[in-house]
């Protein structure tokens, strides 16, 4: 496995990736897919300030993680939000966990200190592998969206790199 720069000819798989935890699970909150295309657009805006990393096996995208602004006010500067998926196939071999490591070291020269992700809580298995890495819930927001037909709530989580 090798963990490397995002580019624009991984958008395709990037996307597929993707695809399946918007149209098949709660884990995202969008309710329609994204098109490769979308996703370059995201990609070129997040990674001008920000890493965004693709583990690889060969020519195989075997998941994709990155860090984008947490919120647009310039006091905020010093956090981000970390995003993470893996092709469904590949979750529990430690892919996971070699990207966010590289995120993290990655961001640790930037001025970022404070992480924080949104988690669809509970269950599906994001709450315990964050907490593995080091996150804490801050917080849960109670019924916070609908999808797939009822509502969901969201953990907070957060991390001091």
């Amino acid at each position: 496995m090798e963990i490397r720069d995002a580019e624009a000819s991984d958008m395709v798989q990037i996307a597929s990736i993707y695809s399946y935890y918007v149209r098949e699970t709660p884990i995202s909150f969008e309710e329609e897919a994204p098109s490769a295309e979308a996703m370059e657009r995201r990609w070129l805006g997040i990674s001008e300030e920000y890493p965004y990393l693709v583990a690889t096996d060969g020519d195989r995208i075997l998941g994709y993680a990155y860090a984008h602004r947490f919120h647009e006010r310039a006091a905020y500067r010093r956090s981000a939000e970390v995003t993470i998926y893996l092709d469904r196939k590949e979750k529990g071999q430690g892919i996971g966990r070699s990207l966010y490591q590289e995120l993290e070291r990655r961001l640790g020269g930037t001025g970022v200190h404070n992480l924080y992700a949104l988690v669809t809580y509970p269950g599906f298995g994001s709450v315990e592998f964050h907490k593995k890495m080091g996150y804490a819930i801050a917080g849960i927001l109670t019924d916070c969206g609908e999808k797939l037909g009822r509502l969901w709530s969201v953990a907070y989580m957060e991390k001091r790199i």
